[in-house]
């Protein structure tokens, strides 16, 4: 996983309407990026909701939240419509800010062996520096343990 203290790689990727959206046009406000597996399974979708009920926090404190997968954008439109989900989803189905963030990583299930991304999250400052890393998230805290942070209940 990429490091605290580690530039955060700007990217640009379409959104869930088709819409170029690039990391550094959001500089000056911090960001909550966080890494999910799939659209519509049952994890990935408690993760979401999780993030869905939390924004009236996140934009109390002026931190914007994009979530960010390998589907592409009519599948993160269907995702965010049937959740109603108020942030963006970023679809990155040329697998290239996945691995440049270290969340696109050899797993193994059932003795298979193959890559996927791995559920984790990255908060990056108001400089494009990666400031905190949840490498492990899991779906039903992970928005809550960010928002913890966020306000000093956590380190």
């Amino acid at each position: 996983m990429i490091q605290p203290g580690t530039p955060a790689p700007d990217f640009q990727l379409l959104d869930q309407n088709g819409e170029t959206v690039s990391l550094s046009s959001f500089r000056g406000k911090k960001v909550v990026l966080y890494f999910y597996p799939r659209d519509n399974t049952a994890g990935c979708s408690r993760e979401a909701a999780a993030y869905r009920d939390a924004m009236p926090e996140f934009e109390a404190l002026g931190v914007t939240v994009l979530g960010l997968s390998k589907d592409s954008s009519a599948s993160h439109k269907r995702f965010a419509d049937k959740y109603e989900l108020p942030f963006t989803l970023l679809a990155d189905t040329e697998i290239s800010v996945l691995p440049a963030y270290g969340a696109w990583q050899e797993k193994k299930m059932y003795g298979k062996v193959s890559m996927g991304t791995v559920r984790s999250t990255v908060l990056i400052d108001e400089n494009g520096v990666v400031e905190k890393v949840w490498p492990k998230a899991k779906p039903d805290t992970n928005a809550a343990d960010v928002l913890a942070y966020l306000k000093g209940e956590k380190a």
